[in-house]
């Protein structure tokens, strides 16, 4: 698919926009205060994959958050910051990677620009986040309701703010709970700017229905080209919002790595128990990085044949099963090790 032409942006090591690869985001969810617990929750989400890590950054306090994480992770790190513009202006001289602010609650335009000018001279980004529930007054005056184009103004009032100070290392980001909203909204700014887009459905929910929310919203985006960095917001832990957002692209296939999973849903001719087979597959090959299709088959009707297209395979028999590399069967094993010969095979792979 053809992307969106933006501005190219770096963030610490990570370029987003531009020719760059699609980026995965997620947030600590550790209280600030307890900064051990924030390393350690860094150190797992770079571990899971995240490429960009975000922290809150309520008060001057947490701000010692910032060298602790980057002497432990090598990923960039963001700085969430609201209302308190002196807050920006110790996480940037902390060493801050990029800083996520709404330049609409920091105070006057000459805090907008203290900000812009302490960023500009350290080459760090600024994300302008916006969301339907912190719309300006004059903007909700307008529409009478948070409503996409009333998301987009906001989005577009904030560049103008920071491009007025001579700013333009942006990154833009419209969320909302609301998926139509949401697209709509970054559709909208898409015909209005050529900055790189944050995509993410915010307060999306529990595991369940937040990946879903996530992947209906930041999916159809990407479909059309739209999208340069992505966050699954998920009221769990932050490394499951990781894996989503990594299954999210590459089942659109802009991320090449890792396997693809395949599985039937089974029906009346199973007589193995696939459903627990697949479920363990996946978790046990979560961090395997071949770039590979894997298929988790219930009977030899969906097996070798319609999954022949997979790199291997299994496809149930009676209390057994057959491992198959693209529609070849290599071995028939008794389903109690079929997991584990198909985890073997794939590691000789």
């Amino acid at each position: 698919m053809k992307r969106r032409e933006t501005k190219k942006i770096k963030s610490g090591n990570i370029f987003i926009g531009g020719d760059s690869r699609i980026t995965v985001q997620s947030m600590l969810n550790i209280p600030s205060t307890d900064i051990e617990g924030s390393v350690r929750q860094a150190e797992e989400l770079e571990k899971a994959g995240c490429d960009i890590i975000r922290i809150a950054v309520p008060d001057m306090d947490a701000v010692r958050l910032i060298p602790a994480i980057k002497e432990k992770v090598s990923v960039p790190i963001v700085a969430d910051i609201h209302f308190d513009y002196k807050i920006a202006l110790e996480s940037a001289a902390a060493g801050v990677d990029k800083i996520r602010i709404n330049p609409g609650n920091i105070g006057d335009e000459s805090r907008v620009k203290l900000v812009a000018d302490e960023c500009r001279r350290r080459d760090i980004p600024i994300r302008i986040g916006v969301n339907s529930g912190s719309l300006e007054k004059h903007i909700l005056a307008k529409y009478g309701k948070p409503t996409p184009q009333a998301l987009c103004d906001s989005a577009m009032y904030h560049v103008s703010l920071l491009e007025k100070f001579d700013f333009d290392n942006i990154v833009l980001s419209m969320k909302s709970s609301n998926v139509e909203f949401m697209t709509q909204a970054y559709e909208l700014a898409a015909e209005q700017c050529s900055y790189p887009f944050h995509l993410g459905v915010t307060e999306a929910g529990t595991e369940r229905m937040g990946i879903i929310k996530s992947s209906i919203g930041i999916g159809s985006l990407l479909l059309k080209g739209i999208g340069d960095t992505i966050r699954v917001s998920l009221t769990d832990e932050p490394v499951k919002e990781v894996y989503a957002a990594k299954d999210i692209l590459r089942s659109l296939g802009l991320n090449d790595e890792g396997i693809k999973f395949i599985s039937c849903p089974t029906c009346g001719r199973t007589r193995i128990n696939l459903i627990e087979i697949a479920k363990q597959a996946e978790e046990r090959l979560k961090d395997c990085k071949k770039n590979i299709t894997v298929a988790i088959m219930g009977c030899v009707v969906n097996g070798p044949g319609e999954a022949r297209e997979a790199d291997i395979g299994i496809a149930g028999g009676v209390k057994e099963g057959l491992i198959f590399k693209k529609g070849q069967i290599i071995k028939k094993v008794p389903e109690d090790i079929l997991l584990d010969e198909l985890v073997k095979e794939i590691e000789l792979m």
